[in-house]
């Protein structure tokens, strides 16, 4: 059983408004992620938020939502969140980011099956030779992932047990595409402008 836990609850600091709830193809950012994850493979879906209005989002979709009272500490804290309210039964916890609009579905279920395969490590995606998102960590490593501090999510494990990384390439490069800035933003809305 793998648990999806989507992590939005972020401040936006860098682009000055709730980003997640920008439109990209007319259908707000998190929405996609939402409506990629449960048309995937994903069996438990988890929403960390600390605004009402995400929290709204994850109430429109039906999914289990957790409040982030600890938000500003980084994104730890969410991760954290996350993995104590996943159920006790999951083999994996695949962590998505609520502002990577062109993640697909198909993206996921790869990622799902290759960690099916080898349960035992951490799957990353790779988008035209950089390291992305979603990532599956075995929950095996559960005590590793709810000892982390700051702002540094899942990374610090990624790299301290480098020898149980299984990178997975992913061909559509655009998926991997995350938006932090009002530039990327406005980048974004311009290729589809064409």
């Amino acid at each position: 059983m793998i648990t999806g836990i989507i992590l939005a609850s972020g401040f936006s600091r860098r682009i000055g408004e709730e980003k997640l709830l920008l439109k990209v193809k007319s259908i707000p950012m998190l929405e996609r992620v939402i409506r990629s994850s449960q048309s995937s493979q994903i069996e438990e879906l988890i929403l960390i938020y600390q605004k009402d209005e995400i929290k709204e989002v994850a109430k429109k979709y039906s999914i289990k939502s957790v409040y982030n009272r600890h938000a500003d500490e980084g994104q730890s804290a969410a991760v954290k969140l996350g993995v104590k309210f996943s159920h006790p039964d999951s083999d994996g916890f695949m962590f998505l980011v609520g502002d990577q609009p062109y993640l697909n579905s198909s993206t996921i279920n790869k990622l799902i099956e290759t960690f099916n395969r080898e349960n035992d490590t951490i799957v990353v995606p790779v988008y035209s030779n950089t390291r992305g998102n979603p990532v599956i960590f075995p929950s095996t490593l559960k005590e590793d992932l709810l000892r982390l501090e700051g702002d540094c999510g899942g990374r610090k494990i990624i790299e301290s047990m480098r020898d149980r990384v299984k990178l997975v390439s992913i061909e559509e490069s655009i998926e991997g595409t995350d938006i932090d800035t009002k530039e990327e933003y406005e980048k974004i809305q311009g290729l589809e402008a064409k």
